[in-house]
């Protein structure tokens, strides 16, 4: 024998109504949903509710009840609140990062365009300099040569492997 009774009317130990209201929101296969709902609301509550609003908002409001709901009982204190406040924290830090690199961004396009000028310039017929700003070290590594670790007086041969 197959029970048609939903969620509500099991925990609630009543027969489910052929119009029983709980039945599309708290199907009998996850008993737990209305549980945490009627812990934190109230069965009477619940209907009430769901008797208010359009049958088109209804699916929406009982999932936001029983959202809710489970915040609460995982976080008696915050609830929803808790988790909305540390996703508006973590949006804060990702702007504050996401300022900084573009910041980042627009100072290498800033260095690249005086680059560049510089070497229209330089090309134009007149010598080529370095600006005091872009040794040629930094060149250097800009082309993934390396001419100070090539220049140390860091001798590895006689470093020993061990100690």
């Amino acid at each position: 024998m197959i029970s048609r009774r939903c969620s509500a009317c099991k925990q609630l130990r009543r027969r489910c109504p052929s119009d029983c209201i709980f039945l599309p929101y708290f199907p009998p296969n996850n008993p737990q949903r209305f549980s945490f709902v009627h812990r934190i609301y109230g069965a009477s509550n619940v209907g009430k509710m769901l008797q208010q609003v359009e049958e088109h908002q209804r699916a929406d409001v009982a999932d936001s009840l029983y959202y809710e709901a489970y915040c609460r009982i995982k976080s008696p204190i915050y609830g929803c609140v808790g988790i909305i406040s540390i996703l508006h924290q973590e949006i804060y830090h990702l702007e504050c990062e996401l300022a900084k690199v573009q910041a980042e961004i627009s100072l290498v396009k800033a260095d690249q365009a005086q680059t560049e000028s510089q070497l229209a310039q330089g090309q134009q017929g007149q010598q080529r300099e370095i600006s005091p700003r872009i040794s040629a070290n930094s060149l250097d590594e800009q082309n993934g040569v390396y001419s100070s670790l090539l220049s140390s007086s860091f001798d590895l041969s006689s470093t020993p492997w061990f100690y």
